[in-house]
């Protein structure tokens, strides 16, 4: 009977333990609740065992269910890499490569790379979003686009697949006016608060709500960061900005770099990830896009 275990039945069996209920299982998967209970059901049958207690409100995993959920989830992301790469190898070159950049990822680096791609691939289109936060998720969660290049959203959507690509420094920064510039010594927190911070925001409605960095009460919520560096620089706020952007105006004193206590430990860098959809990787120009960024 086991031979007749379908991948189906495991990704019902996943959705069940991750949702919590057979309902909201069927929810995900756009299924009735009673097609849900009947395929574990048939599950069940198969391997000889329960795999949820179903005497509460809700259906439990046993412990054995327990024991087979991470084996399932092991073997659906085994189909999941093995269908990707078919599809990759099937598909060959892409026709045009659409990625969506964070903008925190050093210009430099991004410029050395897409004249490298037009070198290496001229008959492909290369097609460019440099976003922010949950904007540089947006275009490859619609289909947009099929890779992101993200740092500055410290999260990676399910149903994705990531790499590590670079580390940008990030410094924080106030112009030699302001008054946080002033302090000899650690800033703290409080001291901060008092003062206006400049935050970048996004285009997106996915981060709504939502804040990243933020200490004070009194902040400006800006999507551009050449409106921010100019902000900066005129002295109405301090905030967070990568290095790169900003290594030029420290040396020459338009702006003064400050560290803030509760950013004393991690500091306010990034960690740039190339991400794409687990069941859509990027075909040979875009694999050679990633390893390009890499190299910065």
């Amino acid at each position: 009977m086991l031979d007749g275990m379908s991948m189906d039945q495991l990704r019902t069996f996943i959705a069940a333990a991750d949702e919590g209920s057979f309902s909201a299982a069927g929810r995900k998967l756009r299924r009735a609740q009673s097609v849900v209970s009947t395929t574990l059901a048939n599950l069940e049958l198969q391997v000889g065992f329960a795999l949820f207690e179903r005497t509460g409100r809700y259906p439990r995993l046993t412990e054995a269910g327990r024991a087979m959920l991470e084996l399932a989830r092991t073997a659906a992301h085994g189909m999941d890499e093995f269908k990707a790469k078919a599809r990759s190898l099937a598909e060959g070159l892409e026709p045009e490569l659409a990625v969506a950049v964070d903008v925190m990822y050093p210009i430099a680096n991004l410029t050395a790379a897409v004249q490298a791609f037009h070198a290496a691939f001229p008959s492909t289109p290369l097609r460019l979003y440099v976003e922010a936060l949950g904007a540089v998720l947006q275009p490859l969660l619609d289909g947009n686009c099929r890779v992101a290049v993200i740092g500055s959203l410290p999260e990676i959507p399910a149903g994705c697949a990531s790499e590590f690509l670079l580390s940008v420094a990030a410094v924080t920064v106030v112009a030699p006016t302001h008054p946080l510039a002033a302090l000899q010594s650690m800033v703290p927190r409080s001291a901060a608060a008092e003062h206006i911070q400049l935050v970048l925001t996004d285009r997106s409605s996915l981060t709504a709500g939502r804040n990243f960095g933020v200490v004070s009460a009194r902040v400006w919520r800006l999507a551009d960061l050449g409106a921010k560096h100019a902000f900066l620089r005129a002295g109405l706020g301090w905030g967070h900005m990568p290095l790169h952007m900003v290594e030029a105006d420290i040396r020459s004193g338009a702006l003064v770099p400050i560290q803030i206590d509760i950013f004393a430990t991690a500091g306010p860098g990034f960690s740039m990830h190339a991400i794409h959809l687990a069941d859509n990787p990027p075909g040979r120009a875009g694999r050679w896009f990633i390893d390009q960024l890499k190299q910065g």
